[in-house]
């Protein structure tokens, strides 16, 4: 069966912060663009996860009257505090100068991104959400054409079922690819373009979120903790978060930098242990927990941002990494970063003057995004050489040096980090008590995650023979621990022989560390069936 094709001025794929921000402002440009965003979550925010602490800079640019529309901004930041673990006690510590929050809202991005997504529709944009870009299509010049979805329907002998129907083609005078952290067609378009050759490695952690209801009594909306230290070793980076919702509602996330060394590091459980300390224990004692969910984010900052145009495309968002991470914010830069390209894009399409946006990154580096991730460069580095060298680095890059050090920090491929399990102490993870601490299947379970049974498995092995030949022997199978999700697991027969890897692919959360992680580079996250994966309330 021949796909369908659709004919468009502008395709954005992913409808996440900057992928809608630039819808908008395309449209706002020029409301007789024809712009379509596709999304391959159920809904609009299905995907979307994120603390989130949201500074509104962007937003003010975009829609300066948000609040009288009713953007789902309710709760302001009140109260920053950051403590540093250590088994038994909680430390003060002064919150450092890029962690105060006076001005920003705790919010569900999930939700924010609905509401961006009417803003857009109002002005005309198109968005197809369960439609998942499987594929970049390619002119005969060799500049990018548009993206096709995937086909529904293909059984996992690969072969289509009764209910097979053919992807669609969606072609575009510029394609705008929004897609979040590694991005499945980005890494393609990196390797068509040779989009990294003069940046560093992008470098990422995983970060894990729970929604919790608490006891109102322990509720204090606005305040923000932050933490460092216990559970995670001085070697290894990482931190927590609590942000106190409207409502009662508690979130609470660990990020783990995805350059830890120790082979048997389970981010997931070292998640799980952090509740349970004395000071952290108390506030979900006797709560509820609503839902839960990982994702990875881009960590590189400055010197790891990619080229950012190709003759048909420009990448924008977190799939070319804008994150502020000592900020821990990077929505409203990847919101700008989305409406700097849209004013390229527009531009371009109305001068006819070209298939390649130049103006973007010329932009780009004359607005406030330049600066803020210029003068944040080199923390997040510092600390590959360990938390208190971290922290006094930060200390003097922060007070003295304020961003402007004539030196550059390099970043490293993750996966190169990870060290020999014989190199490493095993850890021993208490089990979890099923009041604040859980396992992986009944956290996935409230992830809402849902995948067609009879489908290709969109967890791909380079190599079959790898996990057991390598990974196992090697480094004791990472991957049944940087999953979250209990995805990958080595199953044996009953006398303990024949080890083999099973991948739980209906578990996947589509946070990509296995993508990321993986020692050997051998697994390839791909799109599944559009509108497969988790389903986030409030995220």
């Amino acid at each position: 069966m021949e796909r369908e094709a659709m004919e468009f001025d502008v395709v954005v794929v992913g409808a996440g912060p900057s992928g809608l921000a630039a819808a908008i402002r395309l449209k706002q440009l020029d409301g007789a663009l024809s712009v379509c965003v596709i999304e391959k979550g159920s809904e609009v925010g299905a995907h979307i996860l994120s603390g989130a602490v949201f500074e509104t800079r962007a937003l003010d640019e975009l829609i300066p009257d948000w609040f009288d529309r009713g953007a789902p901004l309710k709760t302001l930041a009140t109260d920053d505090r950051f403590l540093f673990l250590t088994e038994g006690r909680a430390l003060p510590l002064p919150t450092p100068p890029s962690m105060h929050n006076a001005g920003n809202y705790i919010i569900s991005l999930g939700n924010l991104c609905r509401w961006l997504a009417g803003q857009a529709e109002a002005l005309g944009v198109e968005i197809y959400p369960g439609f998942a870009a499987a594929e970049v299509l390619f002119d005969d010049d060799g500049s990018v054409k548009g993206v096709a979805t995937g086909d529904m329907g293909i059984g996992k002998d690969g072969q289509p079922t009764a209910n097979h129907t053919p992807g669609v083609e969606l072609h575009a005078r510029q394609t705008i690819f929004a897609e979040g952290c590694r991005g499945s067609l980005t890494k393609t378009l990196s390797e068509r373009f040779d989009l990294r050759r003069d940046c560093d490695p992008q470098t990422y952690g995983i970060g894990i979120k729970e929604l919790w209801e608490i006891d109102p009594a322990k509720h204090a909306q606005g305040r923000i903790v932050h933490t460092v230290g216990w559970p995670l070793d001085s070697q290894t980076y990482g931190g927590s978060f609590l942000y106190h919702l409207e409502d009662n509602q508690v979130v609470v996330g660990f990020v783990v930098g995805l350059d830890y060394a120790n082979p048997h590091l389970s981010p997931f459980d070292e998640f799980q242990r952090f509740k349970t300390h004395p000071a952290i224990r108390s506030t979900f004692e006797g709560g509820r927990r609503i839902a839960y969910g990982a994702r990875a984010l881009s960590e590189g900052g400055f010197q790891s941002i990619p080229r950012l145009t190709f003759p048909g495309g420009v990448l924008v968002g977190d799939t070319a990494g804008f994150l502020n991470v000592p900020k821990i914010k990077g929505s409203h830069t990847a919101m700008k970063s989305g409406m700097v390209a849209a004013e390229a894009v527009a531009a371009l399409l109305s001068e006819q003057s070209g298939t390649e946006a130049h103006g973007y990154p010329r932009e780009l580096k004359k607005s406030w995004v330049w600066d803020e991730l210029y003068t944040a460069r080199n923390i997040r580095p510092s600390f590959h050489k360990g938390l208190w060298a971290g922290i006094a680095y930060s200390a003097l890059d922060t007070y003295v040096l304020r961003g402007r050090a004539p030196w550059t920090f390099r970043n490293h491929a993750d996966h190169a980090c990870l060290g020999k399990a014989a190199d490493f102490p095993k850890i021993a993870y208490p089990k979890p008590d099923g009041k604040v601490s859980f396992d992986k299947l009944s956290s996935v379970f409230i992830s809402n995650t849902n995948h067609e049974e009879n489908q290709p498995a969109h967890l791909t092995l380079k190599d079959p023979s790898v996990p057991i030949a390598v990974n196992l022997p090697l480094y004791d199978a990472p991957e049944q621990r940087y999953c979250p999700a209990g995805v990958y697991e080595i199953v044996r027969d009953d006398d303990g022989s024949n080890p083999r890897l099973q991948i739980n692919a209906q578990n996947c959360v589509h946070c990509k560390t296995c993508d990321i992680k993986d020692p050997t580079q051998n697994i390839n996250w791909v799109v599944p069936e559009g509108g497969g994966g988790p389903n986030y309330p409030n995220m």
